[in-house]
């Protein structure tokens, strides 16, 4: 059997982090970036990323061996865990509750980075407020084949409407095809209230560009960007500011000034250079405390909203039922068949599957258009997987596959992961 490679010790502030397996690969097909390497970027960046997750507790997405392998989520606190680090206790919708970790300094950063934390998962609630949110996040969401000015767009409509609203909006890229942006908030609304006001927003944005723009929770029946309003809903995370993403070029997840989101290149951001853009310029979100808005004025255009009949759109599906709140059943279900192909922890097998699906019933595949093929990251109570459903509508009736087994079928068990290999 290997030695196990030897620790290495960093003192971080006055604090002693230990830093287990130092040299092992957590990037390796575009650029060889290890462990200690993600420790020491984050460190470089520090201040940044401690502005989006400071005093917020903590779902840990654990990538214990690497970006290229599964994570799993970890939303109760290691018990074995340094004194100095301190934890709040949540309630979820589910009526759980869990200890999750609160980090406020640079040691304990680097603490839950050694824990196999590429990217950062804070909840938009303080430690001393956990039921009234202070943040209000927008995600803009690029369906299929939708180009990054498109993303843009769409970003500067929301700048723009925001702005009529009294409020200011924080852009950072997403580190993947779209792009976040969070808008600081007066903590006197409730998790239903934020959402309402993100619905409210959404659906404003979609009536000002509708080309582009989508406030549809089903994916059959989006199109362009997807405002994806359930972000708000709470127990839900998404990454923070400064977030290493699970993509081959380590790609950043990193705050922007409004006049740089239609010139940039998210490709440009990543763990080699991204903190010599810090260095330069510093955080742009620095200020983001300072412009804590109002939701009144959202608040009265969800009651208008109401009032000409649009009631509450879909929940997160582990959600209980909503007053208001429509059948939880894709519109596709009573027009065509929807087909779950494939449902694997590894995308590439997933879409693997996929081919092998097209090749078998080519005849039907021909009629598919781009966002009939619905890919989709699924979420558990402590891992994720990937789903490939394809949506039948363009396929006539008599070429229609019936459902079979997917292939793979490898969904992860609800059970929680010990984790292993750190």
């Amino acid at each position: 059997m290997a030695k196990s490679e030897a620790a290495e010790a960093l003192t971080i502030d006055g604090r002693e982090v230990q830093v287990s397996n130092p040299g092992k690969l957590y990037f390796s097909k575009v650029t060889k970036i290890s462990k200690l390497d993600l420790v020491r970027y984050y460190l470089s960046i520090a201040p940044g990323a401690l502005n989006g997750i400071r005093d917020r507790p903590l779902v840990l997405k654990r990538f214990v061996n690497g970006a290229e392998q599964e994570a799993f989520y970890q939303k109760r606190a290691p018990t074995e865990r340094p004194a100095w680090l301190r934890t709040v206790t949540l309630s979820f919708p589910s009526g759980r509750t869990a200890e999750e970790l609160v980090v406020d300094d640079a040691a304990g950063l680097a603490w839950i980075v050694n824990l196999g934390c590429i990217e950062l998962h804070p909840h938009a609630v303080r430690a001393a407020n956990l039921e009234r949110p202070d943040e209000l996040r927008i995600d803009l969401d690029p369906g299929p084949g939708v180009s990054w000015i498109d993303v843009c767009n769409v970003a500067l409509e929301v700048n723009a409407f925001l702005e009529e609203m009294g409020m200011r909006g924080w852009p950072k890229t997403s580190g993947s095809r779209g792009i976040h942006i969070n808008v600081r908030i007066e903590p006197r609304w409730t998790f239903t209230q934020v959402r309402r006001a993100a619905l409210a927003l959404s659906r404003a944005i979609e009536r000002r560009a509708p080309a582009i723009a989508s406030s549809k929770w089903w994916k059959e029946e989006r199109h362009g960007v997807f405002l994806d309003y359930n972000q708000n809903a709470k127990d839900r995370t998404t990454c923070s500011a400064y977030s290493v993403r699970p993509l081959p070029d380590a790609r950043v997840s990193t705050p922007l000034q409004w006049d740089e989101v239609s010139e940039c290149d998210p490709a440009d951001f990543t763990i080699l250079t991204v903190p010599g853009r810090f260095a330069k310029i510093g955080d742009p979100h620095a200020r983001m405390d300072e412009f804590a808005g109002s939701l009144e004025r959202l608040l009265e255009l969800a009651d208008k909203d109401e009032a000409a009949g649009l009631g509450d759109a879909p929940w997160p599906p582990h959600f209980r039922k909503m007053g208001g709140e429509g059948k939880r059943v894709a519109p596709s279900r009573a027009k065509a068949p929807l087909l779950i192909i494939a449902n694997s922890p590894n995308k590439d097998l997933a879409l693997a599957g996929l081919g092998r699906w097209k090749d078998k019933h080519a005849e039907a595949a021909s009629h598919l258009a781009v966002d009939d093929v619905l890919v989709d990251s699924m979420r558990g109570r402590s891992s994720t997987w990937t789903r490939i459903r394809v949506n039948l509508k363009n396929v006539p009736e008599e070429l229609r596959p019936a459902q079979s087994t997917p292939d793979p079928d490898e969904k992860p068990k609800a059970s929680t992961r010990k984790a292993k290999n750190l």
